[in-house]
């Protein structure tokens, strides 16, 4: 069951006009984002499953003060569907059915369920070919397709543009009928081997896919990231994403320490003055002009800086607040799939209130807009 308006601050359907996302009633939308990662992975499945209720789980990121929420998946996932572990899911025992287990594409789909009726806008994003960590320099998962000469041989989840988008259809269709369900963020980090990949082309790609979900919903918003690792969106300038539907496109950028795609001077040890040059070179002149709205899908730190992270940080806090830009953190997750403790997460092992880590990240947030209470 999903919240009426009156228990939302924002009513659907939603749309652009220039730098900004508006509702139904003309407010404008600024996102307050997490990420929930784990569906993109290897278990294809959203972290935290097994400790807590995927209702909780959403419950907790709305105290948080978050009102939105990209959620991964990868196209391994659709190409397979499998069914998954039943430990990764033992705290949503409500999943399995007469002792079968439910399919990859069935618990995402039940996640989405969960956030909505929690009021949380939810962004589907296509993060990943092959169902693993998210990004390394396998040319199988540059971007959205890898049926370039061989790859069809090469790559474990072979992809051709019109297989990408056929998975994207198959995602998005169950979920046509749910108002809080924002749109598409249509590829993560396209970059191309080396570096390579052109701006037309991705754009290209993005039109036709956006065309075809436009088709199975016209109120969706389609979000295309730059380039270069989501880094350069300057490329709009010159050759915006164009679609039959108006009103429906919205950019995305990621910034990191290490970003600054193809410069010798990483984020983290730059002055602010080169920082802030940067951002509106690559995607701040869109909001700045008018132009179109930027969200910046991917930020996040660790828990323990280093001299470098607090440099990138203090600088990214200032820029966003500068814009007044929408925003997503990197993530809430308490580990990663192997296990590994995931220093740029929110939450513990428990992934409740009395274990999210309340530190300095949840309080520069605040100032960024998250309505934590």
């Amino acid at each position: 069951m999903h919240p009426t308006t009156s228990t939302q601050n924002f009513t659907p359907p939603f749309y652009t006009q220039g730098r900004h996302i508006k509702d139904a009633h003309n407010k404008i939308i600024k996102r307050a984002s997490i990420n929930w990662y784990g569906a993109s992975d290897i278990d294809f499945v959203p972290g935290g499953l097994e400790a807590r209720h995927r209702d909780e789980i959403a419950q907790l990121i709305r105290a948080l003060g978050f009102n939105s929420v990209r959620l991964p998946y990868a196209d391994e996932l659709v190409h397979r569907n499998p069914l998954v572990n039943q430990s990764k899911i033992t705290a949503n025992s409500d999943l399995i059915i007469d002792g079968f287990s439910p399919s990859a594409m069935d618990v995402y789909h039940a996640v989405v369920e969960s956030l909505t009726a929690a009021g949380l806008l939810v962004i589907v994003n296509n993060h990943i070919t092959t169902a693993t960590w998210c990004c390394g320099i396998n040319p199988c998962d540059l971007d959205w397709s890898n049926s370039w000469f061989g790859g069809e041989q090469f790559c474990p989840v072979p992809q051709t543009e019109e297989r990408w988008i056929r998975n994207w259809e198959t995602i998005m269709r169950p979920l046509v009928s749910n108002e809080l369900v924002l749109g598409a963020d249509l590829r993560n980090e396209v970059r191309g081997l080396w570096g390579t990949m052109h701006w037309n082309d991705w754009a290209t790609a993005a039109e036709k896919a956006s065309e075809r979900l436009l088709t199975l919903n016209p109120k969706w918003l389609m979000i295309v990231e730059g380039i270069s690792s989501a880094n350069d969106l300057s490329g709009v300038r010159s050759r915006p994403v164009r679609l039959s539907v108006a009103d429906r496109v919205v950019y995305s950028a990621h910034v990191y320490k290490w970003s600054g795609w193809g410069s010798l001077s990483p984020f983290s040890g730059r002055t602010y003055e080169g920082f802030a040059e940067e951002m509106r070179k690559n995607w701040a002149y869109l909001i700045e002009e008018d132009i179109a709205p930027v969200w910046v899908g991917e930020i996040g730190t660790s828990e323990s800086p280093s001299e470098g992270d607090k440099n990138y940080w203090r600088h990214l806090m200032r820029a966003l607040g500068t814009v007044d830009a929408s925003w997503g953190y990197w993530a809430l997750n308490a580990r990663k799939a192997w296990g590994e403790w995931e220093i740029y997460g929110l939450v513990g092992d428990e992934w409740d209130w009395e274990t999210v880590r309340w530190d300095y990240r949840l309080e520069d947030l605040r100032v960024l807009g998250l309505n934590l209470t």
